[in-house]
C-alpha cells in the first residue's frame, strides 16, 4: 500500500524516533493532558457518588441508590473496549495526533453535559437514562484516549528514558484524580454537604469543558509521532490494525490485559472507592475522606516518576513483581486500619496502599509499548488496557459496595484486590524484560 506522506507530515524529511525535538515539554504535556481530563472526569463522578445517588435515583433506599450510581459509573467502562477498538483503528490508520484531539474534546463535552442534566425530581427515571448516556459517551472517548497517549509518548522517547517519560502520561492520570478530589473538597468545604447535594455537584462537571479546550489547544500544536510518520512514508500503515493485532500479537494483548488487572482494581479501590469506604464503613466525615484521598494522590504523584526512572535502571519486571507482592502483603492490614476509626492510621493506610499502585502505573505504558509493534500499538494498548478496565476497573466500587452489603465484612475490598494482585503477579512471570530496547515497527 502506498501512502502519500503529505497528509501526515508537512515536511517530508525523516525524523528519527527519540530525537531531542520530539521529547520536549510539549510532547510530555500532550500525552499527560488527556489523562488529566479523563481521570478528572471519572474522579469527580466517583467522589460525588453519594450526591449523585440522591439526585438521579429513587429516594428512600440510600444503599440501592448508591449501588445504582456505581452501576452507572461501571457502565462507562463496559464501552471503553469499544472506544479502544474504534479510536485504536483510527489512530493506527491516520495517526495519533488527530485521533487524540478528537478523544479529548469528546470527553470534555460529555462531562459538561452531565453537569447540566435534569434531576430525578424534575424528570423522573429519565434523569438516570440521561446520566447513563453521558457516561457511555465518556467511556467510548476515554477508551480511545489512553492507548494513543501511551503510544505517542513512547514513540517520542529514547530507549534509556522511556520508562521515565511514559510515566508522565500516568502521572497525568493521578494529577486528574488529584484535581478532581481537590475541586470536590474545595466546593464541599465552601458550600457544605446540603448545597453540594442540591446543586453544587454540578460545578466540578462544568469545569470539564474548559479543561478539554485547553487540552485540544495543546494537542493541535504538535506533529504526529516520528515512528508513525516514518511508517506512513514507507507505506506500511496497517489497513486493518485489529485484524493484525489478533493474528500476530495475541500473547502481547493477553499480557497487556493481565498486567493491567491489578493496576485498574487498585486505582479505583484505593483512589476512588476508598473515599466512600471511609465514610460508609469507617465512619469518617466526607471532608476527612476527601483530604485522605488528596494526601494519597499527592504522595503517589511524587513517587511515580521515581518508579518510572527506576524501571529504566533495573527493568520493568522487578517493578511489576514488587508492586504485586507489596499489594498482597499490605492490603489486609491496610483495610483493617481504615476501619479502626482512628484518623491517622486510616489516612496512613490509604497512602501506603497507593504506593504500589503508583509503581504499576509508572511502568505500565513503557512496557506495553515495548511489547507491541508500531503498526498495531495504539489498538493493542487501547484494547488490552480497556478490557481490564471493564473487568475490574469501573466495576470495583460496585463490587466492593455490593460485597460489603451482602456479607457485612469490611475486608471484602481487600480480598478483591488480593485476587487481582495474583493475576498480575502470574502474568509478570511470562513477561520478557524490555527496558532499554528499541520499539518494534512491525
Amino acid at each position: 500500500m502506498q501512502v502519500d506522506p503529505s497528509p501526515y507530515r508537512p515536511n517530508p524529511a525523516p525524523v528519527p524516533a527519540g530525537t531531542a525535538p520530539a521529547i520536549d515539554r510539549r510532547v510530555i504535556l500532550a500525552g499527560a493532558v488527556g489523562s488529566i481530563i479523563e481521570y478528572y472526569d471519572f474522579g469527580i463522578y466517583g467522589y460525588l457518588s453519594a450526591s449523585l445517588a440522591s439526585v438521579f435515583f429513587v429516594h428512600g433506599d440510600p444503599a440501592a441508590a448508591l449501588l445504582a450510581t456505581f452501576a452507572t459509573f461501571a457502565a462507562a467502562f463496559v464501552l471503553r473496549p469499544l472506544g479502544g477498538l474504534i479510536f485504536g483503528h483510527i489512530g493506527d490508520r491516520i495517526g495519533r495526533k488527530k485521533t487524540l484531539a478528537a478523544t479529548v474534546i469528546a470527553m470534555a463535552l460529555a462531562t459538561f453535559a452531565i453537569g447540566v442534566l435534569p434531576s430525578y425530581a424534575a424528570v423522573g427515571a429519565f434523569a438516570a437514562v440521561l446520566l447513563v448516556l453521558g457516561r457511555c459517551v465518556q467511556g467510548v472517548a476515554s477508551g480511545g484516549e489512553i492507548g494513543g497517549a501511551a503510544s505517542y509518548v513512547a514513540e517520542c522517547s529514547p530507549p534509556h528514558r522511556r520508562g521515565l517519560l511514559c510515566s508522565t502520561t500516568q502521572l497525568g492520570a493521578l494529577t486528574g484524580a488529584l484535581l478532581a478530589s481537590a475541586v470536590v473538597t474545595l466546593f464541599t468545604t465552601v458550600l457544605g454537604d446540603e448545597t453540594m447535594k442540591a446543586w453544587g455537584w454540578r460545578i466540578p462537571f462544568l469545569i470539564g469543558l474548559p479543561l478539554g479546550l485547553v487540552g485540544l489547544w495543546i494537542r493541535a500544536r504538535l506533529e504526529d509521532s516520528p515512528q508513525f510518520l516514518d511508517l506512513a512514508e514507507r507505506g506500511e500503515v496497517a489497513k486493518a490494525p485489529v485484524v493484525q493485532l489478533f493474528a500476530n500479537n495475541r500473547a502481547a494483548l493477553a499480557r497487556t490485559f493481565g498486567l493491567s488487572v491489578l493496576l485498574f482494581a487498585a486505582y479505583y479501590v484505593v483512589y476512588v472507592y476508598a473515599a466512600t469506604h471511609l465514610q460508609k464503613t469507617g465512619g469518617f466525615s466526607a471532608l476527612t475522606a476527601f483530604w485522605s484521598t488528596i494526601a494519597t494522590l499527592a504522595v503517589s504523584c511524587v513517587l511515580m516518576p521515581v518508579f518510572g526512572a527506576l524501571s529504566d535502571r533495573v527493568g520493568r519486571k522487578p517493578i511489576f513483581f514488587g508492586a504485586s507482592i507489596a499489594t498482597l502483603v499490605l492490603v489486609f492490614p491496610g483495610f483493617m486500619a481504615m476501619d479502626a476509626h482512628g484518623t491517622a492510621p486510616a489516612v496512613l493506610a490509604q497512602i501506603v496502599l497507593g504506593i504500589p499502585e503508583s509503581a504499576l502505573m509508572a511502568v505500565a505504558f513503557s512496557t506495553f509499548a515495548e511489547m507491541l509493534p508500531a503498526r498495531v500499538r495504539y489498538s493493542g494498548i487501547a484494547l488490552g488496557f480497556n478490557l481490564a478496565s471493564m473487568a475490574v476497573g469501573g466495576t470495583a466500587p460496585y463490587i466492593c459496595t455490593w460485597l460489603i452489603n451482602k456479607t457485612g465484612d469490611p475486608l471484602c475490598p481487600a480480598w478483591f484486590l488480593a485476587g487481582t494482585a495474583l493475576i498480575t503477579l502470574a502474568t509478570t512471570f511470562s513477561l520478557r524484560e524490555s527496558a532499554g530496547t528499541s520499539l518494534r515497527t512491525s
